[in-house]
């Protein structure tokens, strides 16, 4: 009898993390459909990218129902606890990460009736694939449970704060160079900003990714990756 609870848990653990993986695949869909409505003024991808995002709210929802009652009926420790409870805060960080996504979708339809800034569109392509990368990679490092991948993520997290900062100079220039650019250079600024807490979600997953595989906390200060990789991804 006892065996065989322990296999339904883990039945039910495993599908879990498969959903919260599903999860993960409709978030980075909706990331890159997202930005293809402002790199190359897709419109026929808003209306996908805002309906992924109901799926992902349901999925959230469903995710958490499901966690709760297995905490209140199996009540498990240790290892067990970690990987339920990181299931939830996962699928809580790709939720508002398809709330982003949707938010930079609905700004790319506005940017599609004005004159389109070529080296800003340029810009923020470049940080949305930087963007997508990280959100690839720690969603890996959840399936394949790569704690080294996992560091790798977090400790790259001012690269994405680089490219905002970048941005925001560059924009601001152009700006003050033509005010006829400053309605559509407002919404690149938002749509940078979503950009950039994207990269902050991505970093929090890996964080929580970290915990459920070692049971330790990342420290606040983030040493150089190369300094991890020799120390053997340990911080």
């Amino acid at each position: 009898m006892a065996d065989h609870i322990v296999k339904a848990y883990d039945e039910e653990l495993n599908h879990l993390a498969a959903d919260v993986a599903r999860m993960g695949g409709l978030a980075e869909a909706e990331v890159a459909d997202a930005l293809d409505t402002v790199t190359h003024r897709d419109m026929t991808l808003v209306q996908t990218v805002i309906e992924r995002d109901l799926k992902l709210d349901a999925l959230d929802s469903e995710i958490e129902r499901r966690t709760i009652r297995l905490i209140a009926l199996r009540q498990p420790v240790a290892q067990d606890l970690r990987r339920t409870v990181a299931a939830m805060k996962i699928a809580q960080n790709l939720e508002r990460i398809g709330d982003l996504a949707k938010n930079i979708a609905k700004r790319g339809a506005v940017l599609a009736d004005s004159e389109p800034i070529t080296p800003l569109t340029r810009s923020i392509e470049r940080m949305g694939r930087l963007v997508a990368t990280r959100l690839k990679d720690v969603l890996d490092a959840y399936t394949t449970a790569d704690l080294e991948r996992a560091v790798g993520v977090w400790s790259r997290d001012d690269e994405v704060d680089e490219h905002y900062d970048s941005l925001f100079r560059e924009l601001l220039t152009y700006m003050m160079g033509d005010p006829r650019t400053i309605t559509a250079g407002a919404h690149l600024l938002f749509i940078a900003k979503n950009l950039e807490r994207i990269g902050d979600h991505a970093t929090n997953i890996a964080e929580i990714v970290h915990y459920e595989i070692s049971g330790e906390e990342l420290p606040t200060e983030r040493p150089k990756w190369d300094a991890l990789r020799q120390a053997g991804a340990e911080p």
